[in-house]
């Protein structure tokens, strides 16, 4: 079992092992009162699975990582370019969503007690902060996040919650300069060979797979495999 403060340190560690900074960045925890930078300008995002939390991370040279974004383009912005940071920290939190990162005032959220604040420094010199709140509390993986949960009977009350079902039919990985380098005529090559199917997800997590068809001039999907819950995660 992993307790919560380890949890923590790993987040951290594989945030600042993915920072795009000059310099490699090392994560060590913030005494508690010690300063952090403007809070009032972070990157702020939301996570939501088995284990949820809210984190934050507030560089001092944002400009640089700013300049990186290429500001004067609407395609990327500096959440854009710290999002991966974002995903390797809850990576460590095991399955789930993580939410629209972006810059927000995070002061609350460093304050908060039960927020554990870490240094991002280099050769000893502060280079930013990563702020990390857990919502399980105690031991991850402990008996109480491990009962099962009674949701049968409660189901009726979200019969019309809406939620974002998607179809993708593949995916690329693209350094900035090339996704600002994109022009009308451009041909980005997906993962996935032609023909094969395509995947759905309900809120980010992969619950079928289908067949893209065209129903009265608009695609729709045809689906041709229901996931059970162990497939969805893998």
């Amino acid at each position: 079992m992993t307790t919560a403060i380890a949890l923590h340190a790993n987040a951290a560690e594989a945030l600042a092992a993915q920072l795009p900074t000059p310099v490699p960045l090392r994560a060590g925890a913030q005494p508690a009162g010690a300063p952090v930078g403007n809070t009032r300008d972070a990157v702020v995002a939301s996570f939501v699975g088995g284990v949820s939390a809210d984190l934050a991370v507030v560089l001092v040279d944002l400009q640089s990582i700013a300049a990186a974004a290429g500001t004067d383009s609407p395609l990327v912005s500096v959440a854009d370019v710290l999002r991966p940071a974002l995903e390797a920290a809850v990576g460590q939190l095991g399955t789930g969503v993580l939410g629209e990162t972006r810059l927000d005032d995070a002061t609350a959220l460093f304050d908060d007690p039960e927020t554990a604040v870490f240094a991002l420094t280099s050769a000893g010199q502060p280079a930013g902060w990563f702020a990390i709140r857990v919502r399980e509390n105690g031991i991850i993986g402990g008996p109480a996040m491990r009962a099962p949960l009674s949701v049968a009977g409660k189901l009726g009350r979200i019969n019309n919650v809406e939620m974002a079902l998607t179809v993708e039919i593949g995916r690329t990985r693209m350094a900035v300069r090339d996704v600002l380098g994109l022009e009308p005529g451009a041909v980005i090559e997906l993962d996935r060979s032609a023909g094969a199917p395509a995947d759905v997800l309900l809120n980010g997590r992969l619950i079928a797979h289908g067949e893209v068809v065209v129903v009265d001039q608009d695609y729709a999907v045809r689906i041709t495999q229901i996931l059970d819950i162990a497939e969805g995660i893998n």
